[in-house]
């Protein structure tokens, strides 16, 4: 998800400064709305009576439906792993759409690289008269292209509350111990951090990132490093449910780039110039 709105972002750079500095302070707006309200609480108890628009209209809703599909496994020690699982799976399916939305928006900037090398080259003076006529024939040629550069930011801004809501619903399930039970699976108390779910999460999460369009972009190439080691890290001193939560959302993740972005195939017009000469 990140990877398609930085690539926007990086991408649209060649064009105004302007533009990139309001998308920047969005983002960053965004970003801190989102930790100010989830983090501060991530230990907490969650209950129904739990305040606050967080809460009530985020995380308690979340629980309530990871718990719908625990209490029909009930009896099974492995109830609350199978909930988890579904209601990954579930949300991971319903914000597909944003997801292709962002591809689709992703492309279009690829389709206009060419003539956005082509404008930078020709107005490459910085002085004001310049970068003014610059702008516009840049803005011109992105409205002719139908080309929306906040498009492939705009679907991560209503995904990140769900993926991180969920996330916390998970995380406060377990510091809430009298009214959920996690239970364990695969022999793995979910209540406790297991290496064997981390590493396996980073591993997926690799993976995720070597199918994806971070591979196209070198300044996102540290992340496919970085990304997995993190995962690694949180992983192996937080409660297991959530490993296993990003285990079962990064195997979705590699699906839909399997999908969508066909990575056997981005070698071969490479191969093809090579067999040509």
């Amino acid at each position: 998800m990140v990877n398609c709105c930085h690539i926007n972002l990086s991408r649209f750079a060649l064009g105004g400064k302007r533009l990139k500095k309001n998308l920047w302070i969005m983002l960053s707006l965004v970003s801190v709305v989102l930790l100010l309200s989830g983090c501060t609480e991530f230990d907490q108890p969650i209950t129904a009576d739990s305040k606050g628009f967080w809460n009530e209209y985020i995380v308690w809703p979340l629980v309530s439906f990871i718990k719908l599909f625990a209490d029909m496994f009930e009896g099974n020690v492995a109830n609350y792993a199978f909930a988890i699982i579904i209601v990954t799976i579930i949300i991971r399916l319903v914000i597909l759409p944003l997801t292709i939305k962002q591809v689709k928006s992703s492309k279009k900037m690829q389709e206009i690289q060419p003539k956005l090398k082509e404008l930078q080259a020709k107005y490459s003076s910085k002085d004001a008269v310049t970068q003014q006529k610059y702008q516009q024939e840049m803005m011109q040629l992105m409205q002719g292209s139908g080309v929306n550069p906040l498009a492939g930011c705009l679907p991560i801004f209503i995904q990140m509350p769900i993926l991180i809501g969920f996330y916390h619903a998970i995380s406060r399930m377990n510091n809430t111990p009298e009214l959920f039970n996690l239970g364990s699976f695969l022999s793995v108390n979910l209540a406790e951090p297991s290496i064997v779910f981390a590493v396996v999460a980073g591993l997926i999460q690799y993976v995720v990132l070597m199918t994806g369009p971070a591979m196209d972009n070198p300044q996102m190439k540290i992340m496919m490093y970085i990304m997995p080691l993190m995962i690694v890290g949180f992983g192996i001193i937080l409660p297991a449910a959530l490993s296993l939560y990003w285990v079962v959302g990064n195997i979705v993740s590699v699906l839909q780039n399997l999908v969508i972005y066909k990575p056997w195939n981005k070698n071969k017009p490479e191969a093809a110039d090579k067999g040509a000469n």
